[in-house]
């Protein structure tokens, strides 16, 4: 945790009761890397107060109604439905419970994937333990709170430079092992590389590759990588 740029502000919105500003913020860390999850409560554990900690959608949800948290530190890729079926779940009988993605990814389809479903902000894991505190603190006060280049993916969002609605329903057609091998072969990466990088075979390479292209109608790995360089997944 080492950046030091502040996350950018793209204003306010309406906020329920602010926090007490003399207690300390409520927060639940999801993560499903359980080391991961430990460094965060020991760099902002003096700052915050740590309430509960989830490693999967079932376990996020549960943490998350069972404490109440002001905000909601929220990794984006976890097992059982990812970062954005928790605040679906959550949001479905709680609207205003405010989530702060966390994520080690900075891929245009997941910044936005997750704003759209609810996120008061998002920022990658390279950020400071104090830069991290900041962005709870202006998450709690309601303020929308991005790492810096992180923010430029919803401006363009907004000014409709992206297809939003494209990247959401073509990318919800694959699955996570899909999207990886996706970004990899798109980055020119070999048969034979993908797979010693995600430690599978080529024969399952081969046929996530034939997966792809089926399900985004595309007819070679030329067209597979337009369309990933295209939606600035590589």
């Amino acid at each position: 945790m080492t950046e030091r740029p502040q996350p950018d502000s793209l204003g306010s919105g309406d906020t329920p009761t602010a926090p007490d500003p003399n207690r300390l913020l409520r927060v639940v860390v999801v993560d499903d890397h359980a080391m991961f999850r430990a460094g965060v409560k020991a760099e902002i554990g003096r700052a915050v107060k740590v309430v509960g900690e989830g490693e999967d959608v079932a376990t996020a949800v549960a943490a998350i109604r069972a404490s109440e948290p002001d905000v909601v530190l929220l990794d984006v890729h976890l097992p059982g439905g990812g970062g954005m079926e928790v605040i679906k779940q959550i949001h479905a009988t709680d609207p205003e419970r405010r989530f702060l993605a966390l994520s080690v990814s900075d891929a245009a389809e997941d910044v936005i994937g997750v704003i759209r479903a609810g996120a008061r902000g998002y920022v990658t894991k390279s950020i400071s333990a104090e830069d991290l505190v900041d962005a709870i603190r202006r998450v709690a006060d309601g303020d929308a709170v991005f790492s810096p280049r992180l923010a430029g993916f919803v401006l363009d969002a907004f000014s409709g430079s992206i297809d939003i609605a494209s990247v959401d329903e073509d990318l919800d057609r694959l699955s996570n092992r899909e999207r990886e091998v996706l970004r990899l072969i798109a980055r020119g990466y070999a048969y034979k590389e993908v797979a010693r990088e995600l430690f599978i075979s080529i024969k399952t390479v081969e046929t996530h590759v034939s997966s792809v292209l089926r399900k985004l109608q595309l007819s070679n790995r030329h067209q597979l990588t337009r369309w990933a360089t295209d939606r600035r997944l590589v």
